[in-house]
């Protein structure tokens, strides 16, 4: 009985893993192309020193996130293991980079908001 339930929960495991791969592996794309076409050449910086700081470190947030991300989806890898440990690991360090994977995306929508308003105030 108790062996059943513990078989059905690293199934369950390899799902959800499975499916929060595809979600990170998804975001992490869409942030990337977001970031190649914001920073596309003819895009004017913000006026002053503070909002260029501030630009700066949420661009930098968003390039750590996104590597942090990268990197954790990487070691989780393909390989499929059988043994307990080595599910609930690789269940972990996905949903280790999807956090981290949405944490850049919150950057980038931060950064993207700060440019919206600093457009509405000078103009």
């Amino acid at each position: 009985m108790l062996k059943n339930h513990l078989r059905q929960d690293l199934q369950w495991l390899r799902r959800q893993a499975r499916k929060d791969r595809r979600i990170t592996l998804t975001v992490l794309a869409m942030v990337s192309m977001a970031w190649v076409r914001q920073l596309a050449p003819g895009a004017t910086p913000p006026a002053s020193a503070p909002l260029l700081a501030l630009s700066g470190g949420l661009l930098a947030f968003s390039a750590a996130g996104w590597l942090v991300a990268a990197f954790f989806v990487a070691r989780a890898g393909r390989r499929r293991g059988r043994e307990p440990v080595e599910v609930l690991r690789r269940a972990g360090r996905i949903a280790r980079a999807k956090e981290w994977a949405f944490g850049s995306l919150a950057a980038y929508v931060a950064w993207h908001v700060l440019q919206f308003v600093t457009a509405l105030l000078l103009a």
